[in-house]
């Protein structure tokens, strides 16, 4: 968490270095006056990621446990539906893993790991100050919330619940969408650390 922190950094830290290689960049100049003077106008910006941030994390935590609660009521117990063929169907089943169906016998380790990404999320927030990364973050942490009430309060138990999955493409592992927020996320996070964007809304030249 302590290294997690370190890379996120703190907006109000210059450049260490001190060699001009870093930047705000444009969305965040608009209100680094305000920063650099110690004044209020960074501080509405950083609400702002904050607020986007968790209205991401709200909606795709909502999206998956309204859809979990359909195919368990409507289609668990059923014959899969075909949405496109036999290429990709809906078809309810319970996993006890990560996502995709990796990892079955470690089923409260991976309850852990989702409680750690959720605080972890949490406390850099205060530290946003980019608009990509608040929606990169904010899947993230919906994902990992979508996952994480299966672990709590679905059967077996308590931290060993089994996540209900249901998009089932052909030749792949069935999945859910807290799935595809987390894979999503991910994969917008790599893109914004190919392009040297910072969550703190400073710019790598390298």
């Amino acid at each position: 968490m302590a290294e997690a922190e370190r890379i996120i950094g703190t907006p109000d830290t210059p450049d260490a270095a001190g060699d001009g290689q870093r930047e705000p960049d444009a969305e965040r100049a608009g209100t680094a006056p305000g920063e650099a003077g110690g004044g209020a106008g960074a501080r509405p910006a950083g609400r702002r990621r904050i607020a986007v941030l968790f209205a991401v994390a709200v909606c795709a935590y909502l999206l998956d446990l309204v859809s979990k609660m359909i195919v368990v009521a409507r289609l668990e117990h059923h014959e899969p539906i075909e949405i496109v063929g036999d290429w990709l169907r809906l078809e309810a089943i319970r996993n006890a893993g990560a996502a995709f169906g990796f990892g079955e016998a470690f089923t409260v380790i991976f309850t852990v790991i989702a409680a750690a990404v959720i605080v972890v999320i949490a406390r850099l927030a205060r530290k946003l100050y980019s608009l990509p990364w608040a929606v990169a973050l904010g899947l993230l942490l919906g994902g990992a919330l979508g996952n994480l009430t299966d672990r709590i309060f679905r059967s077996p138990g308590v931290f060993e619940g089994a996540v209900v999955d249901f998009i089932a493409p052909k030749h792949f592992a069935v999945f859910n969408l807290a799935d595809s927020a987390i894979v999503c996320g991910g994969i917008l996070i790599v893109l914004l650390s190919f392009r040297g964007l910072d969550p703190d809304g400073t710019v790598h030249r390298d």
